[in-house]
């Protein structure tokens, strides 16, 4: 077999697996930027919980109209948009830090909407939500997908100075006259919005995978903002080419199998990286100096 045939030839002969591609790439492009302030602000398990959270609005909608992505994808937004306002109200008006607002709300949502779907469907209903199937994703969620994408970039090149200084320095926001209440939540509306959309290919245990795994992967190898986000938006769509393939030729579930690849990715960073990885750990550091 050529690597033509590897490689190429099934996104050339099969449309499902071209449109996948084309879907995991927007993913990237939306998603992992996203990733990286997630990982920058330590709210890495914030949009764990909130990508459960988006489950309840996917079963309901499940329940009028079937698997129907379009209609899943916004009965998703709508709750995962309500949690995220019900979890910062909760850590305004009460002592509960952000991540145990969102873990607590998550919790309860991610249980609403599992019995809501085993309560109407069947245990193959079930496993396409909660792990997704990006091969399915149709010409009109593919459209919804890139739509997302194409909004979260405009919107974070609008935000990004902002977004970084209020990242590292909130207080010098306020002393400037400005508030960085509402880059904050602007971020979680983009977040919400991203996570519907790898929602559809990914499902929602794992549809933080492509942003979160090559975010925290780069980190191992620049101290660059703008390094990482182009860095963790070429690793997450590579993580997705390769799943996608090993998903093709050794007839593995291609949620899993992407996922898998980008925290192949991470582990490597993780034990050899050039910044705080194990290796560097261990061996002396001129071996790395740049």
């Amino acid at each position: 077999m050529t690597l033509y045939q590897l490689t190429l030839e099934p996104f050339i002969d099969y449309g499902f697996m071209r449109r996948s591609l084309i879907a995991c790439a927007a993913i990237a492009i939306g998603g992992a930027p996203l990733g990286v302030f997630l990982v920058l602000r330590r709210m890495a398990l914030v949009g764990d919980a909130i990508s459960h959270a988006i489950l309840p609005g996917a079963a309901i909608a499940f329940l009028f109209f079937g698997l129907s992505l379009s209609a899943m994808a916004t009965g998703g937004l709508i709750a995962g948009l309500l949690i995220a306002l019900i979890a910062g109200s909760l850590m305004r008006v009460t002592q509960l830090k952000e991540d145990a607002s969102f873990t607590g709300t998550y919790l309860l949502s991610l249980a609403v909407g599992v019995l809501i779907i085993a309560a109407r469907g069947n245990a193959v209903d079930l496993m396409h939500v909660l792990f997704g199937n990006v091969l399915a994703i149709d010409n009109t969620s593919l459209l919804l997908i890139c739509s997302i994408a194409t909004v979260s970039v405009l919107t974070l090149a609008a935000i990004y100075r902002t977004l970084i200084v209020e990242c590292f320095d909130s207080g010098f926001l306020r002393a400037a006259g400005a508030s960085g209440a509402w880059v904050h939540q602007l971020f979680l509306v983009l977040l919400v919005l991203n996570l519907v959309s790898a929602f559809q290919a990914l499902g929602t245990l794992m549809a933080l995978g492509l942003m979160v795994l090559p975010a925290i992967a780069v980190r191992f190898w620049t101290q660059s903002i703008d390094g990482a986000v182009a860095l963790a938006i070429a690793s997450s769509f590579v993580s997705a080419f390769i799943g996608l393939l090993l998903s093709y030729h050794f007839n593995l579930p291609s949620g899993p199998a992407i996922v898998l690849t980008a925290g192949t990715f991470y582990l490597a960073s993780v034990l050899f990286g050039r910044h705080g990885s194990v290796l560097v750990h261990f061996m002396p550091r001129r071996h790395f100096a740049s």
